[in-house]
């Protein structure tokens, strides 16, 4: 089997398209290079500098790329990431952050920040909630996800109209409560790694992934518990940005989801597509 991905996004209502401040990426992976599919979201703090930018460090380094932005919210990478992306090791992971605030730092829109805004920065720094995940022998006997996670943006695993695994599992009421996350401020990277969570569960095929920011994540939890059965087809069926905002739009309007920026990216687990053609004469 082989992954298949969609990110849909929507900013928080009222406000434009580039004042999303949250980050979402993800690659297929590539049988030929033994390169795995990896997919991220992360949700950057409203009150930080630069939270946008920071979200978009932190999903692009975890698929290897080092510039601020990521894949077209819409697609996805087609080409293998130009760097190997970091192992779920705790040295590697701290790599991975640490590259991610050093790129932050000089990126143009940081780096021109007042002196004023800079010296805040080096003390309160920007802040973003993650969660990222690797798939792993797809083709093999163990189909498998492992991810890692801090704060409250969540994945799911789903199969059929079940889900399997909510994680990391947080209640409905729990969402927004103070959360953790990744602060690009460098003497706290070492604690923040210290408490990434760590899961993992096999996958099967026809399973499905969803990898979502708060507001909708809390939404999706209070939902499957509501109804499940309604929930999940609903999910699985969404086709194109419109179907989705459409969505986000009643949910908003019966006060149903907290107004924030939305992150839902989906990972579908299909039949692999040969990779021979056999022509008999």
């Amino acid at each position: 089997m082989q992954a298949q991905m969609v990110i849909f996004y929507a900013p928080k209502l009222g406000n434009a398209e580039h004042e999303w401040e949250d980050g979402a990426a993800g690659w297929c992976g590539d049988p030929a290079t033994g390169r795995n599919p990896r997919f991220a979201v992360a949700d950057g703090a409203t009150e930080g500098f630069g939270s946008a930018r920071w979200a978009q460090q932190l999903v692009a380094g975890w698929l290897g790329v080092d510039g601020p932005d990521g894949p077209d919210p819409y697609g996805e990478r087609s080409a293998p990431p130009p760097a190997p992306p970091p192992a779920l090791h705790p040295d590697e992971l701290l790599r991975w952050l640490a590259r991610a605030q050093a790129r932050w730092s000089a990126d143009s829109q940081v780096a021109g920040a007042s002196d004023l805004a800079r010296l805040k920065l080096a003390r309160v720094g920007s802040f973003a909630t993650v969660l990222a995940c690797e798939l792993s022998d797809l083709a093999g006997p163990a189909p498998r996800w492992d991810g890692v996670a801090l704060g409250d943006t969540v994945l799911f695993h789903v199969r059929g109209e079940r889900l399997v695994t909510q994680f990391p599992p947080i209640a409905a009421e729990d969402f927004g409560v103070n959360p953790d996350g990744v602060s690009t401020v460098p003497d706290r990277l070492a604690a923040s790694v210290g408490r990434l969570a760590h899961h993992s569960g096999p996958l099967e095929l026809d399973d499905r992934l969803y990898l979502a920011t708060d507001a909708f994540a809390q939404w999706m939890v209070a939902a499957d518990r509501r109804d499940p059965r309604a929930l999940w087809p609903a999910l699985a069926a969404l086709d194109h940005p419109g179907t989705f905002r459409a969505l986000l739009a009643r949910r908003r309007d019966r006060g149903e989801m907290t107004n924030d920026d939305v992150t839902l990216l989906r990972v579908d687990l299909v039949p692999a597509r040969p990779t021979h053609l056999v022509v008999c004469l």
